[in-house]
């Protein structure tokens, strides 16, 4: 089984411990996450309770790329982009994307709480595809290049992506079917912010 789940900000990638967990959000006994996103960091989030797809799913040698939309403090340009496909140099070790490029300002819920506002300090926004996770490497990477991350959002893992789910939503994969809510139910449990049972 694998679970595809929209993780809110604010939430750890656990089940266990205090604040806000996944907990609150998947009622599937059995399924762990395979990999991780920050606690600050929103979007694509994937479980399983098989452990032969965990690894194929994290493990660097399978090569699975994870794409973000990413809101930057500044205007970032194509230049700067360029700047982290040919690599940099973070305190780990060099580090580059596989792809970056200037989007747009997507389409996304607002976030609780909102991205600090400064008015005059205008923010843009950036796609980045990286075929590795190393800890914080988004954010730490923007910052190196004087770009701080202000979102962050995961919006794909290999051919796995957020295909509407709004945050705090999921579906479940399996070898026989697809599950997941209406886009009407979606709405509704969304302005109540309530989870999926």
């Amino acid at each position: 089984m694998l679970v595809v789940f929209n993780k809110p900000y604010g939430v750890l990638c656990q089940f266990t411990g205090q604040g806000l967990t996944l907990r609150k959000y998947i009622n599937i006994p059995g399924v762990y996450p395979a990999g991780r996103l920050d606690k600050d960091s929103e979007g694509l989030l994937l479980l399983t309770d098989d452990g032969r797809l965990q690894n194929r799913l994290t493990h660097p040698r399978y090569g699975k790329q994870k794409t973000y939309w990413i809101q930057v403090d500044g205007l970032i340009d194509q230049i700067t982009c360029g700047l982290m496909q040919r690599g940099i140099d973070l305190n780990d070790g060099p580090a580059n994307a596989i792809q970056c490029r200037l989007i747009e300002p997507p389409k996304v819920p607002a976030r609780n709480p909102p991205v600090r506002y400064r008015r005059n300090i205008p923010t843009s926004w950036i796609e980045m595809t990286l075929n590795e996770g190393r800890n914080r490497q988004v954010r730490r990477m923007t910052a190196e290049v004087g770009f701080p991350t202000l979102r962050l959002i995961r919006v794909a893992i290999g051919n796995y992506d957020l295909n509407n789910l709004l945050p705090g939503e999921y579906r479940v994969i399996d070898a026989n079917r697809v599950e997941s809510r209406d886009a009407k139910t979606r709405q509704q449990s969304y302005r109540r912010n309530v989870r999926r049972r």
